[in-house]
C-alpha cells in the first residue's frame, strides 16, 4: 500500500513518487562528551541507572529502533589531570544493556565493544547472552582502539598500527560470527526417561588459527533469537568503510551535513556489490543533535545559548590546547586567538582525545582560526564554538521533521542517531513533537511491527 507523501518546504523540491522511504531513529545516551549541558537544572546523573531507564523508555514509547551506548575504556586527561567532563566515569556497557533488557520490551540495545582489547569467545558469549535476555534486540558496534594511552590499561597496550588494528578487527569479527553460527549441528542426546536417542541442535566445534588468534573448542551459548546480534561499525577511513561494506549491518556516519551525507551514502552503498551484498543490507545512520522551540527563530536563539553552555571558557581553553599542543591556561578565553604557533609532534597535552586526531596540520589550522576570528570579530571561545558546532537540526518541530525526512528521502542517510544535550530528559520533546509529525506523514512507524532489532532496521532474517 502506498503511504501518504510527507509535506515539506518548497525549498526541498517535490516529494518522491511512490512509497516513501521509512526513517530509522535511535537514541544515543550521551556519555562523557561536550554535547551535554551540565549546568542546566534539568541535567541529571550520567551514571545512575534511572537516567538510562528514562532515556530508553522515552525512545521506546517513540518507537525508535534502538538505544545506543558508547564505550569508555579510560578517563581522558589533559595536562596530567582528568578532563572535567570525564570525572563522572563510565559504567560497563554489557551491565547497563542487560539491565535495560529487563525494563524495555521492543527497543533494540546496541553497545560499543572494542576488538583491540577483548577476546572473540568472551565478546561472542556476552552478546549472544544479551540477545537471549532481550529476545532478539542486541547489537554490537565493532570498533578498534587508536591510542596507546587507552591501551596502557590492557595487556596488549597500544602497539597495533592502524592497518593491523583493522586486520585484527576483521579476524575478530569473523571468529565471533563463526562462534555465533557454531550451534547449528545435530547432536545425539539420550532421553533418560524413555531410553531413546533424539537428534537436536547442539554446540558445534570451532577453531581459529591466524596471526591474532589460536583458539578451539565448543561455544556454550545456543543460537540466539536473531541468529547473532546486529553488527554495527563506526570507522570512516577507507579501511573502515571497507570493513563495514564487507560485513556490517549498519554504519555510524559522522557526515551529518546534506552534501557530505549524500556523498558518504553513495560511497558506502557503492562498495557493497563486490561483497555480494545489496544496498538495503547496510543501514547508514549519522549521529545528530537537535534544538527545538515553537518557532525557528526561537530555536536559533536557544541553540546559541546552548552552545555557550556547552563551551565554557575553561572548555574553550582545553580544546585550544589540543590544537596548540601546549599549555594555554594563561590566555583569556574571551580574548584573541593566540598568535603563537602550535608545537609540532606527538600531542603530549591531551590523552585519549579523539579530536586530537583531526588536526592533521596544526599550524595551518591555527592560522585558519585566526583568520576566522579576524573576519567575524570573534574571541577564542567564540571561535571554538564556531568550529565545533554540534546542532544538526534546529527549528520548530515541523522544520526539524521536514529536514530529517528530506535527508532520508534524498538518500543522505537512512535515519539518525539522536544525541540530546540534556540527560536524561533531553529526548522527551523530540518524542512528543517531531515523531508524531513523521508518523502522520507515513515515514515513521506508529507501532512496532516485528519484535527483533533486525525487524526494526528492515534487515532480512538470517538463515
Amino acid at each position: 500500500m502506498t503511504r501518504p507523501t510527507p509535506s515539506g518546504p518548497s525549498a526541498f523540491g517535490p516529494t518522491p513518487s511512490g512509497p516513501s522511504r521509512q526513517i530509522h531513529l535511535a537514541a544515543h545516551f550521551p556519555g562523557v562528551n561536550n554535547t551535554t549541558v551540565w549546568s542546566d537544572p534539568a541535567a541529571g546523573s550520567q551514571i545512575e541507572f534511572s537516567s538510562f531507564v528514562h532515556l530508553a523508555r522515552t525512545a521506546e514509547r517513540a518507537k525508535f529502533d534502538f538505544f545506543f551506548l558508547a564505550e569508555g575504556l579510560r578517563l581522558r586527561e589533559q595536562n596530567g589531570r582528568i578532563h572535567d567532563l570525564d570525572v563522572v566515569g563510565r559504567p560497563d556497557t554489557f551491565t547497563v544493556l542487560a539491565a535495560l533488557a529487563g525494563v524495555t520490551e521492543r527497543l533494540g540495545l546496541a553497545g560499543t565493544v572494542n576488538s583491540t582489547f577483548n577476546e572473540p569467545y568472551e565478546v561472542a558469549r556476552q552478546f549472544a547472552s544479551l540477545d537471549h535476555l532481550s529476545a532478539g534486540r542486541a547489537a554490537w558496534n565493532v570498533v578498534t582502539s587508536w591510542d596507546a594511552f587507552t591501551g596502557e590499561n590492557f595487556r596488549r597496550g597500544g602497539y597495533l598500527a592502524e592497518a593491523d588494528r583493522y586486520e585484527r578487527a576483521r579476524s575478530f569479527l569473523t571468529t565471533a560470527l563463526e562462534l555465533f553460527d557454531s550451534w547449528r549441528g545435530d547432536d545425539v542426546l539420550a532421553d533418560a526417561g524413555s531410553g531413546r536417542y533424539l537428534r537436536e541442535p547442539g554446540p558445534g566445534a570451532f577453531a581459529r588459527r591466524d596471526q591474532f588468534f589460536d583458539i578451539q573448542g565448543h561455544f556454550n551459548v545456543p543460537r540466539s533469537p536473531q541468529g547473532r546480534p546486529v553488527i554495527f561499525q563506526a570507522g570512516d577511513s577507507d579501511a573502515g568503510r571497507e570493513f563495514a561494506a564487507a560485513g556490517a549491518d549498519a554504519i555510524f556516519s559522522r557526515h551529518s551535513t546534506f552534501d557530505a551525507g549524500q556523498a558518504f551514502y553513495a560511497d558506502i552503498k557503492g562498495r557493497l556489490a563486490k561483497y555480494g551484498r545489496f544496498p538495503q543490507e547496510l543501514v547508514v545512520l549519522p549521529a545528530a543533535t537537535f534544538v527545538l522551540a515553537d518557532t525557528d527563530a526561537e530555536a536559533r536563539e536557544r541553540a546559541a545559548l546552548i552552545r555557550r553552555q556547552q563551551v565554557s571558557g575553561a572548555t574553550a581553553i582545553m580544546y585550544a590546547e589540543q590544537l596548540w599542543n601546549r599549555d594555554l591556561s594563561g590566555y583569556d578565553p574571551d580574548g584573541p586567538v593566540p598568535e603563537i604557533d602550535p608545537l609540532a609532534g606527538e600531542n603530549t597535552v591531551a590523552k585519549g582525545r579523539a579530536s586530537v586526531r583531526m588536526f592533521t596540520d596544526r599550524v595551518a589550522t591555527a592560522q585558519q582560526w585566526r583568520e576566522l576570528a579576524e573576519t567575524k570579530k570573534l574571541s577564542l571561545r567564540e571561535v571554538v564554538i564556531e568550529v565545533t558546532g554540534r546542532q544538526q537540526f534546529v527549528g520548530s518541530a515541523r522544520t526539524v521533521a521536514e529536514t530529517i525526512n528530506h535527508f532520508v528521502q534524498s538518500k543522505a542517510s537512512d535515519g539518525f542517531i539522536l544525541v540530546p544535550h540534556i540527560t536524561p530528559g533531553g529526548l522527551d520533546e523530540f518524542a512528543d513533537t517531531v515523531v508524531p509529525l513523521l508518523q502522520e506523514w507515513g515515514v515513521f512507524r506508529s507501532e512496532y511491527v516485528g519484535s527483533t532489532l533486525r525487524d526494526h532496521l528492515g534487515l532480512a532474517p538470517l538463515d
